[in-house]
């Protein structure tokens, strides 16, 4: 793509390196800043410095204030205070209001981060651009949980709307995300760009992953937060159906990820349905484990009960893997069912144990999901593609700012 302005981007997100277990819209701002940063556009993350030692809760203050990756600059600042993912870092107030770049994109409405994004875009008369990828009103989530956390959610309200109408251009991920959006803004302020992933993550992958984690048989893997959301329990109850039919003798399942509150039930289900031997757990992996477990897996399960826009898939396409998912929420909008993968109903244990034996004995089938979800990523779902539908966005607000 062909530059007619060099721009100061400020991209702003909750998390980001070293904390690459905290997944989603920490990769997608690392592939924008890194994309755009390639075409001499001045980008700088502004976020918080979440280690993610093991957990979500570590906070560094010996990360640098300021680090250089590729062509692309990090600010970080200390993390004060905090509840669940809601991360309260004053400094970035500081930051953006000093370095006041051209536009300001902040991905994930429901952060301390967004809001102080759109307070200096205000201050400032700076474009706002955002994302959300978090189920502004559909995660199940927001209607769960403790009184405590439905009054935090209730009380965020005023702020989502004023980041909202403080903002320029909405950037949704499909379809799904727009129709959520238009509850509380005009549809013309809102513009689709798929979520692309970095091509290059084939270049970055453990070798011999089966070697490592000493597997002498094909695998099935997840990869995903040890939750209540991503369907891990619907999971292991397909597991068992299979163990019970005796249809396990040359497969493994392998799950890879990070404590979100479900670890402690998850090993709980795993002894009572006396799945040891048939599942290997790998916790907090690395980013280049993750790589490697694409990389040699059969495919994936993702059983999820909600979704907006899943990167996992797309991660999986990008090595030729087919998956199974369900279809619900935003999934259908990146999974297309005999296509790409499987959608299952969602909860349906006994159709995901059929449809893991039904990839398992189709190879050609399984082939031929595989490359067509490799094709959709070469493509469409790449960030080299996302970058440059979102550059179009800054470069038509700015002409008119």
């Amino acid at each position: 793509m062909k530059n007619s302005i060099i721009m100061r981007i400020g991209l702003v997100c909750p998390a980001s390196l070293p904390a690459t277990q905290f997944g989603g819209i920490l990769f997608l701002a690392l592939d924008l800043a890194r994309e755009t940063a390639k075409l001499s556009h001045d980008v700088v993350i502004y976020t918080t410095d979440l280690d993610f030692a093991n957990n979500a809760t570590t906070f560094n203050k010996k990360l640098p204030r300021e680090e250089s990756i590729e062509d692309f600059t990090i600010k970080r600042s200390h993390t004060w205070l905090r509840y669940s993912l809601f991360f309260i870092n004053p400094g970035i107030y500081f930051q953006l209001l000093k370095d006041s770049p051209d536009i300001i994109h902040t991905i994930g409405i429901r952060s301390f981060q967004s809001f102080i994004a759109a307070l200096v875009s205000k201050q400032k008369k700076i474009p706002l651009v955002i994302a959300d990828q978090g189920g502004l009103t559909t995660h199940p989530e927001l209607k769960s949980g403790s009184l405590l956390k439905k009054f935090f959610i209730k009380l965020q309200s005023p702020f989502i709307k004023f980041i909202i109408n403080q903002s320029t251009k909405i950037i949704a991920a499909n379809e799904y995300e727009k129709k959520i959006f238009t509850e509380f803004t005009s549809a013309s302020k809102i513009e689709i760009i798929k979520n692309g992933i970095n091509l290059d993550i084939l270049k970055n992958k453990t070798k011999n992953f089966k070697k490592k984690y000493d597997l002498n048989t094909p695998y099935i893997l997840f990869i995903g937060r040890f939750s209540y959301i991503k369907g891990i329990d619907i999971l292991l109850k397909a597991i068992k159906i299979l163990k019970d039919d005796n249809k396990l003798q040359n497969i493994k399942f392998v799950i890879m990820g990070v404590d979100f509150g479900y670890q402690r039930q998850m090993y709980k289900m795993i002894n009572k349905f006396d799945l040891e031997n048939h599942i290997l757990i790998i916790k907090n992996p690395s980013r280049e484990d993750v790589l490697g477990g694409y990389a040699e897996s059969e495919f994936l399960v993702l059983p999820s009960r909600w979704e907006l826009s899943p990167l996992t898939p797309l991660e999986g396409f990008a090595f030729k893997k087919s998956v199974i998912s369900t279809n619900i929420h935003g999934i259908p909008s990146t999974i297309k069912n005999d296509y790409h993968g499987i959608l299952v109903e969602s909860e349906n244990f006994e159709q995901l144990a059929k449809c893991i034996l039904e990839l398992l004995s189709d190879k050609e089938k399984l082939t031929s999901f595989g490359l067509a979800g490799h094709k959709m990523i070469v493509d469409e779902c790449n960030s080299v593609k996302m970058a440059g539908n979102t550059l179009k966005i800054y470069e038509k607000i700015l002409s008119k700012h």
